[in-house]
């Protein structure tokens, strides 16, 4: 059966600029290789919400109509990935607002609050583009399609993964209701809270549950669990800066849905 819009799959990946370099992968040992390895994330693959915009434009698009086993290869531009390169967020600024006023080409910097990377020196002016470091950038991505997500135990936890980085969450649905038991060190989690509305607006849109509790649980004996660092994998959106933009920008166009 062909995939389509709403539909749960289970995707694996690995996004490369054109000079061949890895940028963001499900596979571990890939990820170790190509020095990117987060060890707060989670590998093995991904799953997404086909046409909910969990991954960038041009792979979510060319998502639609593939079999479950499929593996391919998508080359997609800047207008279909994380966007084109901004020339008003190239600035050009004194080399005393940097720290030891010292820079030299591809060094990255902090200038209030923003992060940028040096883009060249002339005397004591160095030029700084603040643009996202997958702006501009034609990308490829070669992925499979491993499996379609059928029940809504597997749904919902595959969805929470992706915006949690924690798999196999407790899970009980009865009667179009969905009870959630948040382990304490997720509740406490600045990302989760940020996400929680999002995950429950997914849920209820394609998961067709009515009602969802989330149930923070306690036991006398268990450590407090840490979550994964969710931005590691994904938006296919999800890597590095770029994906906390691709994230942000996907929020915006989605609410009341990250």
């Amino acid at each position: 059966m062909a995939i389509q819009k709403g539909d749960f799959i289970k995707l694996k990946y690995t996004g490369r600029f054109e000079d061949g370099r890895v940028f963001d992968t499900t596979d571990e040992e890939l990820a170790i290789k190509e020095e990117i390895f987060n060890p707060r994330g989670l590998y093995g693959g991904d799953v997404v919400i086909v046409g909910a915009g969990h991954t960038i434009d041009g792979l979510d698009q060319d998502l639609e109509g593939k079999e479950v086993s499929y593996t391919g290869t998508v080359v997609i531009t800047p207008e279909k990935a994380f966007g084109p390169s901004d020339p008003k967020l190239v600035e050009t600024v004194s080399i005393t607002k940097l720290q030891d006023r010292k820079a030299h080409p591809g060094m990255p910097v902090e200038l209030e609050g923003r992060r940028g990377v040096v883009s060249r020196i002339i005397g004591r002016r160095v030029t700084v583009d603040f643009n996202s470091p997958l702006a501009g950038k034609t990308v490829t991505y070669e992925y499979t399609i491993e499996k379609l997500l059928e029940t809504e135990t597997e749904k919902i936890q595959g969805l929470l993964a992706l915006y949690t980085g924690m798999r196999d969450l407790e899970i009980e649905i009865a009667d179009g209701v969905a009870k959630i038991y948040i382990p304490t060190g997720l509740t406490f989690n600045q990302r989760w809270l940020m996400a929680k509305n999002r995950v429950a607006s997914e849920i209820f849109k394609y998961a067709g549950l009515k009602e969802i509790q989330f149930i923070e649980k306690l036991a006398a004996e268990s450590e407090v669990q840490e979550p994964a660092d969710a931005e590691a994998e994904s938006e296919v959106k999800a890597p590095s800066e770029a994906e906390a933009e691709s994230e942000a920008k996907s929020e915006e166009s989605s609410e009341p849905e990250i």
